[in-house]
């Protein structure tokens, strides 16, 4: 008979709930956000570490006053946690949801900036016909969203497509154009006839991916371009950067359909350049091989009729 190996000796004893602490952990990089997150004491939760740490034979958590890493071993278990945990979930949901209604949770990883009618109508043709679908919306940086939908923690996500992880495929979802706004009150607010070199010296705000060879390369050129300097403020979430730019803390780069609104109500004032602003596209992210509950599988499907249904021509929004 053969004897298991070390890796299966730890798998037959390994008890799951103390990888659910180590991935509230590394996920929190707090003691006291995980003991919330789980609803446990703070011992509890230390405790939980070093028995899953005495189990696996390494240290996987560097902790000290003022300091929280994970070693490299707990970055390699981190991905595994994320799966192992999705893994749970999948299975709990296979058991109560193996009837022949579509039921079960879909968890959509958004960027913040995804502003587009085709998903808005998508949502309300979908979810109302099958009542036992759940849905749970995640705001997310792109690249996290991503990652999110590679480690089976998100069912899709809509975002930026940049550097994404290994073995997930997407589509173009919609193309939007940027542009530069300033605020009420900077001086460049309300004046016409600008040309791209009454930007140069004036600080900017931006989003986080607003750098070169990052998924918003062509707004960090057109920055470049006009001269602005920092970015003095940056988010990820679009909300933020609006923000930023309304109360005048610098010239930004926001979608031009996001922002014709606050245009019209003059909350926001465009400025240069006018013709060609750059454009970027914002893709549906998926992980074609992933096991997925029957909500999750029919509502990807419905995106995809959706998209083949509407001509892409049909989700451009720019000038």
């Amino acid at each position: 008979m053969r004897r298991p190996t070390t890796a299966e000796k730890i798998a037959r004893d390994l008890d799951w709930n103390l990888l659910r602490v180590f991935l509230a952990l590394a996920e929190s990089r707090s003691v006291t956000e995980a003991a919330e997150r789980l609803s446990l004491k703070q011992p509890s939760v230390s405790q939980a570490l070093k028995r899953l740490e005495d189990r696996l034979g390494q240290r996987l958590i560097d902790r000290d006053p003022g300091h929280f890493a994970l070693t490299p071993q707990g970055i390699a278990l981190l991905d595994e946690a994320r799966a192992a945990h999705a893994a749970v979930l999948r299975a709990a949901l296979a058991v109560t949801e193996a009837g022949s209604e579509i039921a079960g949770e879909v968890v959509l990883a958004l960027a913040s900036h995804v502003v587009t009618p085709v998903l808005d109508r998508a949502l309300h043709d979908f979810f109302p016909r099958h009542p036992k679908a759940r849905l749970s919306i995640e705001i997310l940086p792109s690249a996290d969203a991503l990652a999110r939908v590679a480690s089976h923690q998100a069912s899709l996500a809509i975002c930026l497509w940049s550097n994404p992880p290994g073995g997930l495929q997407s589509a173009v979802f919609y193309r939007e154009f940027f542009g530069l706004f300033c605020g009420p009150g900077h001086p460049l607010f309300g004046r016409k006839g600008l040309g791209l070199a009454d930007l140069a010296g004036h600080a900017a705000v931006s989003f986080q991916t607003d750098r070169l060879g990052d998924a918003l390369s062509a707004v960090a050129h057109l920055r470049q371009q006009a001269g602005l300097t920092g970015p003095i403020g940056q988010s990820t979430h679009l909300e933020e950067v609006r923000r930023m730019v309304q109360a005048g803390l610098g010239i930004g780069p926001l979608p031009l359909h996001v922002a014709a609104e606050d245009v019209q109500a003059q909350r926001l004032w465009r400025l240069p350049p006018y013709e060609d602003p750059p454009a970027i596209d914002v893709h549906l992210a998926y992980a074609p091989k992933a096991r997925r509950n029957r909500a999750e599988q029919a509502f990807l499907d419905h995106l995809h009729r959706v998209l083949a249904d509407t001509p892409l021509s049909a989700r451009i929004y720019g000038p």
